[in-house]
């Protein structure tokens, strides 16, 4: 069978995908010393990852859109869109962790507490939507539509509130970087 061929190939990769993907974030926030390689400012990668998480947002409701009334190609391209924005948003994290030091958040009182919860959240479930949306695109990507859409039920509700709580840390660090 050439399912069961492609998945004894694709389904190590994406697990080792999963780990290694935090696994190096996690390495990069740590870094005893930044590589500012493009000399950019500290507010410069903030705003470009949160117009991609936003973009990324505005493409997986509308691929929701295209696939609930029926029309598979476009939402196929739609989704494969957020998907190339998304991994465009993990390369320029990934740099931005070289590149500059951490800004810490500033803000005091309920508020604090209102950002830490978008936070933290939004920091776990971004670890977890790695392995989701690479299974949700390899089952959808090759034809296997009932796993496509028994994984895409958790995928899609998990990646939509990564991609706007990234636009809402964003929002709440604004004033600090």
């Amino acid at each position: 069978m050439a399912i069961a061929k492609t998945d004894k190939f694709a389904v190590p990769i994406i697990i080792s995908l999963s780990i290694a993907v935090p696994v190096l974030v996690l390495i990069l926030m740590n870094l005893p010393e930044r590589y500012n390689i493009f000399g950019t400012q500290s507010g410069t990668f903030p705003l470009f990852h949160a117009v991609l998480n936003g973009s990324t947002a505005l493409l997986l409701m509308s691929g929701y859109f295209f696939m609930s009334i029926k029309e598979y190609k476009w939402h196929r391209n739609f989704m494969i869109a957020a998907f190339v924005l998304s991994a465009v948003f993990l390369v320029s994290y990934v740099i931005s962790k070289i590149s500059i030091d951490p800004v810490h958040y500033g803000g005091e009182g309920t508020i604090k507490y209102i950002y830490y919860f978008i936070l933290i959240t939004h920091i776990l479930l971004s670890a977890i939507i790695v392995p989701l949306v690479l299974f949700t695109m390899y089952r959808g990507l090759t034809g296997q539509y009932d796993k496509h859409a028994k994984i895409a039920r958790w995928t899609f509700p998990i990646w939509l509130y990564v991609a706007i709580t990234g636009v809402l840390v964003y929002v709440f660090m604004l004033p600090y970087y």
